[in-house]
């Protein structure tokens, strides 16, 4: 029974922190609406998170929050990263499409590999997410209930890749309409600008680095 309570702490706090739209549940959203390799980009979004949680509470997280430099690094690329995706979405929203639904355009293997890849290993906000705060927070538990946060957070992670790709599949017909395309796209461009303001504002407040 112990071992419950550090669970549904990790799994609580692992579901606020992932499930709010960012690259990744982009990148997974529009693909479950095409119904192009969504079951497998959700497998990799929630592989990726199982070894960078795991990374974050065993050490890893810790040993990043002890270097100021190396903190600031990451939350700039982040900045760059989400005002980059950002501006790609709000350029959706003014281009001419049809429903991605009805887009004959099948991304090959290779190309969603590549989106998928970038999205998760090149945007520092998911490091920020798993490694530093999800780390630090299960660093601080003992060690037979570390196991417990880390399979919190994992199933959150995996329970939500998993139900917004199929969701997504699932109503591909409503959500690939060029309407509701284009103000899922103005949404998460204006998230994106707002979490780079929010990293922006942290760093203010830590400081500059020694």
């Amino acid at each position: 029974m112990m071992y419950w309570l550090p669970w549904i702490q990790g799994f609580t706090l692992g579901a606020g922190l992932i499930i709010p739209i960012g690259a990744q549940n982009a990148f997974v959203l529009n693909q479950g609406i095409r119904r192009q390799h969504h079951l497998l980009v959700a497998a990799i979004c929630g592989l990726f998170d199982v070894l960078l949680i795991s990374l974050g509470v065993f050490g890893g997280g810790a040993a990043l929050q002890a270097h100021g430099l190396l903190y600031w690094g990451i939350s700039l690329a982040g900045m760059a990263f989400l005002l980059l995706y950002g501006a790609h979405c709000w350029r959706r929203v003014f281009r001419h499409g049809q429903s991605l639904a009805l887009d004959g355009r099948e991304r090959g293997l290779r190309a969603v590999l590549v989106g998928v890849l970038a999205v998760t290993l090149l945007n520092p906000q998911v490091y920020i997410e798993t490694v530093m705060i999800l780390g630090s927070v299960g660093g601080g538990f003992a060690e037979e209930h570390k196991w417990a946060f880390a399979l919190g957070c994992i199933s959150a992670s995996l329970i939500w890749f998993f139900t917004l790709a199929l969701a997504a599949a699932r109503m591909s017909t409503w959500l690939g309409r060029p309407v509701v395309q284009k103000v899922m796209d103005a949404a998460i461009g204006t998230l994106m600008w707002l979490l780079a303001g929010k990293l922006a504002l942290g760093l203010m407040a830590a400081g500059a680095p020694l």
